[in-house]
């Protein structure tokens, strides 16, 4: 966007663009969401930033009518496979806060003095001021949704002393954190005023429109005593650097405001800021929907769909490595029978130190899959040697991916192993790095989906077959959501075919069918 379409956006004060970017004022010294309802500065007077620590930067301070730090993140760290955009999903994840800028700079491939001038030049910021300001919002966030002790909330999120905790607060919010929780818009209710260091309710923000089929994608792929799931809500155990965590994400459609309420059953504070980080990738919270919508409306394949079902959101995942090992599993079967071997295979893990609610285990590491777990997996011996193949360098060491990655960089390191090929690069690209991107032209069930959503003999009138690519190319960069929607409309439609009687009770439909791993074509992005 160029400075008069922000300026257009925030006169209009357009939530959508709510975290996409921050509005400063030289004459107040003050920066704003683009929605702030305060009167709109003169353009003269205003200077746009990228991050929110860009502003900080500058000198400006966070507006306290419009609360810039309590939005959505910006979707441009998904959308952006270069070197910002990878560096800003490891900062949110807390690696600074566990490795150093050293150690982020290691994972990107680059000396910390070129990351530096790389992220002072795109973003405003430098690694530090960034993970600074990701700190600040993640204590305004349990500051206004908590009743945590100031103590706990700085080393929570992130500070290394109650000092630096103050001071930041200060400068970012020109408010004490006594007096930014006295700004928290609702009362906080006795269940949640009864918080411990490790048990915690918070709302999560998010863009409408918001799609609950998520939920559902998710629950049908539930295993047992790892993960539960319903169409509207959705609990698991993971493990974190500092320890065992467990989390439940609710959704109440009928609620004022459809609220998002993620309840924290148990989790070391260090790990807050990258559970919190995680969740919101896993449900694909910083998503922007109307724009995604209004490109994928275009194509008349998809038009009724996405006016059936607007906003819907491309499932993340909480373990990069466990990704892998559940998409190599369900490769050529069904989502069914995947659940069913995944299930057989979680004997190998441990049980989880911190059980509750029939979640008791944690999904196997991968050294204990390559060590015993492997001989739990039942099918072809070439599957079973390619998942054992995949642990066993995860264990070691030689496979190393995760949410800094970009698509080249996870080709490059996913497809030399055997039993990997093209479609389960695309599928963890989706699910780990977010990549918008992706349209698994040879999966079986992104084919029914486009038979499903072809329009009834008689039906309204669509562009000739030869105008429209079969790849979905005019609809880049958001052919992700694209698979998404085809591969609700292939579940719904087997639904629908399949007899109610045979109709086993309480599943959900929005799921798509894992087909096969090794294709002809690459995914494009």
């Amino acid at each position: 966007m160029d400075f008069w379409q922000r300026y257009r956006a925030i006169d209009a004060r357009d939530t959508r663009f709510d975290g996409q970017f921050y509005t400063a004022v030289r004459t107040t010294g003050i920066y704003c969401r683009p929605s702030c309802p305060a009167r709109t500065p003169k353009a003269g007077n205003v200077t746009f930033y990228e991050t929110s620590a860009a502003a900080h930067e500058a000198g400006y301070r966070a507006c306290k009518r419009c609360l810039p730090e309590a939005v959505p993140g910006t979707p441009a760290w998904n959308l952006r496979s270069d070197v910002a955009g990878r560096a800003m999903r490891l900062i949110n994840d807390g690696v600074i806060n566990r490795d150093g800028v050293e150690g982020l700079a290691a994972r990107l491939g680059y000396s910390s003095r070129q990351l530096n001038r790389i992220l002072s030049h795109e973003l405003g910021a430098g690694p530090l001021s960034l993970a600074r300001a990701s700190r600040a919002q993640t204590a305004r966030t349990l500051l206004v949704s908590t009743t945590m002790k100031l103590a706990d909330i700085a080393f929570a999120a992130g500070f290394s002393s109650v000092r630096q905790f103050n001071e930041t607060i200060g400068e970012v919010f020109a408010m004490t954190p006594s007096a930014l929780r006295a700004t928290a818009r609702h009362p906080r209710s006795p269940a949640s005023a009864a918080v411990s260091s490790t048990a915690l309710t918070l709302n999560l923000p998010y863009r409408e429109p918001f799609d609950p089929g998520v939920f559902a994608f998710l629950a049908v792929r539930a295993v047992p005593g790892i993960e539960e799931g319903t169409a509207s809500s959705y609990a698991r155990t993971l493990r974190l650097a500092h320890g065992d965590a467990r989390f439940r994400v609710d959704y109440d459609a009928g609620a004022p405001g459809c609220p998002l309420v993620l309840t924290i059953g148990a989790v070391d504070l260090r790990d807050l800021p990258s559970l919190l980080s995680r969740v919101r990738r896993l449900l694909d919270l910083d998503a922007d929907p109307v724009a995604i919508d209004g490109a994928l409306g275009s194509d008349p394949r998809l038009a009724a769909s996405i006016s059936a079902t607007a906003g819907i959101r491309m499932p993340g995942a909480v373990d990069p490595q466990e990704l892998l090992i559940r998409a190599m599993i369900g490769q050529q079967i069904t989502v069914a029978a995947a659940r069913t071997a995944l299930t057989t295979l979680s004997a190998a893990g441990s049980g989880s130190l911190v059980p509750a609610d029939g979640l008791d285990r944690l999904f196997p590491t991968a050294a204990q899959i390559a060590e015993t777990g492997f001989t739990l997996i039942r099918g072809p011996q070439r599957r079973i040697d390619s998942v054992r193949g995949a642990a066993a360098a995860m264990a070691a060491g030689d496979l190393d991916f995760g949410y800094g990655d970009d698509l080249p960089g996870l080709e490059a390191k996913l497809l030399p192993l055997a039993g990997v090929g093209p479609w389960t690069v695309g599928y963890v690209a989706m699910r780990v790095i977010g990549a918008p991107d992706i349209f698994l032209a040879n999966d079986a069930a992104v084919r029914n989906g486009i038979r499903a959503l072809a329009p009834a003999p008689g039906g309204a009138a669509v562009a000739p077959e030869s105008s429209l690519s079969p790849d979905f190319r005019e609809l880049s960069p958001w052919r992700s959501y694209a698979t998404m929607h085809l591969w609700r409309a292939a579940a719904a439609a087997r639904s629908a075919a399949r007899p109610a009687s045979l109709a086993p009770p309480q599943t959900p439909t929005q799921t798509p069918t894992q087909s096969p791993a090794q294709t002809p074509k690459k995914a494009k992005s």
